[in-house]
């Protein structure tokens, strides 16, 4: 290994690192409620802060789907689609991660319910 590429491995080193840095900063933990939409409109907030298991049935596009909710934690756990990959993604508890339905036109995103500023304009 020569210089050139020990410089460059040190470049991507340097550069992963401050992307998860900066990943972990953004990430809201403060994130207890879900806000669910059918064909981008808000149809349901969910609040995760519950210890105790709790099922919501959404109407889909091509069916019902039964989305399952625990602390601070949601999942779709049946769904009608052609490959069932919205129950496959298992459950979501980051802000960062969301759940898309394509087939049921259904989109899961979790965030706080305070009111936060995103960006101030001056």
């Amino acid at each position: 290994m020569n210089k050139h590429d020990f410089i460059l491995i040190s470049i991507i080193f340097i550069i992963s690192v401050i992307f998860f840095g900066v990943t972990f900063i953004v990430k809201n933990d403060n994130a207890n409620v879900a806000y669910v939409y059918y064909e981008n409109k808000l149809i349901k907030i969910i609040d995760l802060s519950n210890d105790e298991l709790k099922e919501y049935t959404i109407k889909g596009y091509n069916g019902d789907v039964i989305i399952e909710t625990k602390r601070n934690q949601i999942r779709v756990k049946e769904e009608t689609s052609p490959l069932n990959l919205c129950s496959k993604q298992g459950w979501v508890t980051s802000s960062l991660e969301t759940i898309v339905c394509l087939p049921n036109k259904v989109i899961i995103k979790i965030g706080s319910s305070k009111e936060e500023i995103d960006a101030v304009v001056r």
